[in-house]
């Protein structure tokens, strides 16, 4: 079962926004999703509440602030939200459960070095697991020297920079209705999603 973990210890950054897209991708293509929200701020689990019955399914796994719950049976897919200032035992706890990691990162100087430390420690726990990291550019334009800036950052990581979601007021209105850019009609968010391709192609990779 794949579980997806949305993480990086900076606020601010777009985790959320990329948490319920993903979900949404997933559900999308028919699997059974949970959402998980281990953030004290509970964004991810405000939208699922505004989620319209209509809407492809997407179930709550609501956490306990000091420990990772495993989602009963009949769930394909996992997305999991964390919280700012994820470090030691939690840290370690959700990278036993993860599949994949994708960090949001914003083409900020001082985003990229604040979440470096994260970042190393990121890919030491991975070392001898199947784990795949990947970064996804926030709030940027994909075709601007910041997004060059982000993408020549992480390439000295030696990690992936698997896609960019840019600064449109498409998320904002989307997520006050609890819905995705998968569930509306591609002509109305078409832009946006030809940049999320490369990274629905990097989430369906095995």
């Amino acid at each position: 079962m794949p579980v997806v973990v949305i993480a990086n210890p900076k606020g601010g950054v777009g985790k959320s926004t990329v948490s319920t897209q993903v979900a949404g991708y997933f559900a999308g293509q028919g699997h059974a999703v949970m959402l998980g929200d281990a953030d004290k701020q509970q964004s991810s689990k405000l939208w699922l509440d505004l989620r319209p019955a209509a809407a492809r399914p997407i179930r709550s796994w609501e956490l306990g602030p000091d420990q990772i719950a495993k989602p009963p049976k009949g769930t394909t897919h996992v997305v999991l939200d964390t919280p700012a200032g994820l470090h030691g035992r939690r840290f370690k706890d959700v990278m036993k459960l993860a599949n994949k990691v994708l960090v949001p990162l914003q083409p900020s100087i001082f985003d990229m070095y604040a979440t470096r430390t994260f970042l190393d420690a990121l890919q030491q726990l991975a070392v001898g697991t199947s784990v795949q990291i990947g970064i996804v550019g926030t709030r940027v334009d994909a075709r601007t020297i910041a997004a060059d800036k982000l993408a020549e950052f992480v390439s000295q990581l030696g990690l992936p920079m698997v896609g960019y979601v840019r600064d449109t007021q498409n998320y904002i209105h989307l997520t006050a209705q609890g819905l995705t850019v998968f569930d509306v009609a591609p002509a109305r968010v078409e832009r946006d999603l030809e940049l999320w391709k490369p990274i629905c192609q990097w989430l369906d990779q095995r």
